[in-house]
């Protein structure tokens, strides 16, 4: 998943770049307010989607002594400044500016190159978005989860970040075209005022729910129910587990958790199973003293032990079969 994130990343940055340019060269011919707020949307999803790209690169990095599980959550991190950043340039930017167009509005002009350059931002910010949504659709799938559900509970807070700004930026060309349009027909300037503000609202709406998202993540989100029913029903089913108390499973990254237990191995069976590998004919014919029986229970203890830690080991690896993102895994024997 990491690849489809970083190719909606670097796509949505790409085409945001040249609508930007756009969209503040047609503000400088017409002077509409509508296509300045645009510009200081599109600014703004490239400096956003450049901290998202950054916030990729370094979670990337293999776990160190100061890291010893990685640096998966540093995405989240990134993820969350540029929310805050969409908030506050975006959002707060946009709609001072729409709030100075209703005081002193003026009729719109140069409608053509306007329209022009909103009709081109939806060609490149759809193509943008229409990766993202690829990427989101991918992850969804083999989380076995529905496109919204994922939006709303996927942990991969890059491509999900992109797909609502993409969206909120084909939205708001829409508003700004209909408002460009509606001001040219009635030669009203303050349906560019009402553009600007209604376009600055909604990116304030999406920075506050990936704020909350990000938050939550960085927080230690616990994995979506479905993941916790398979680890649960996993360890639950295993002959060997008796007992399962304190199961935690919490989003450590895109496509990444880490699960921890108290378990109650059933000693007996672990027991029968060390057995079932001796001679036990043998091992009984050598114990002529209780020195040598002295010897043979710390033997057999050595051998419960790593034959215990063999269990732990099957039954991670049962979880990680069933469940490929799970990283670290750490069963307590109680």
């Amino acid at each position: 998943m990491a690849g489809g994130s970083t190719k909606a990343v670097y796509s949505a940055i790409a085409a945001n770049s040249l609508v930007a340019v756009a969209k503040l060269v047609a503000f400088g011919f017409t002077g509409s307010g509508a296509m300045l707020s645009e510009g200081i949307h599109s600014i703004a999803d490239v400096g956003n989607q450049t901290l998202l790209a950054i916030g990729i690169k370094r979670s990337q990095r293999p776990a160190d002594e100061d890291h010893p599980y990685g640096y998966d959550r540093e995405q989240f991190t990134w993820a969350l400044i540029s929310a805050v950043g969409i908030f506050f340039l975006g959002c707060g930017v946009t709609v001072m500016h729409g709030i100075h167009s209703l005081m002193d509005p003026h009729p719109p002009e140069g409608i053509g190159i306007s329209m022009g350059v909103l009709l081109l931002s939806l060609v490149l910010e759809g193509g943008s978005w229409a990766v993202a949504v690829w990427a989101v659709r991918a992850a969804a799938a083999k989380n076995h989860m529905s496109f919204m559900q994922y939006l709303r509970d996927g942990s991969d807070p890059m491509a999900i970040a992109v797909v609502i700004e993409d969206s909120a930026a084909v939205f708001g060309v829409c508003i700004a075209a209909v408002a460009l349009t509606i001001a040219q027909l009635t030669n009203d300037g303050r349906w560019d005022g009402y553009a600007s503000i209604a376009i600055g609202l909604l990116m304030g709406a999406l920075a506050i729910f990936l704020i909350r998202k990000n938050k939550d993540n960085l927080v230690g989100k616990a994995v979506d129910k479905r993941q916790r029913d398979t680890i649960r029903k996993i360890l639950d089913e295993d002959s060997v587990v008796e007992k399962v108390e304190g199961l935690k499973a919490v989003v450590m990254g895109a496509e990444s958790s880490r699960v921890a237990a108290n378990i109650e191995f059933d000693g007996r069976l672990v027991a029968a199973k060390v057995m079932a590998d001796m001679d036990m004919g043998e091992a009984w014919a050598g114990i002529q003293s209780q020195q040598d029986f002295e010897e043979f229970l710390q033997g057999f203890g050595d051998q419960v032990t790593d034959k215990l830690g063999d269990e732990i080991d099957r039954v991670e690896g049962r979880i990680r079969e069933a469940l490929p993102g799970v990283g670290s895994i750490n069963l307590e024997a109680e």
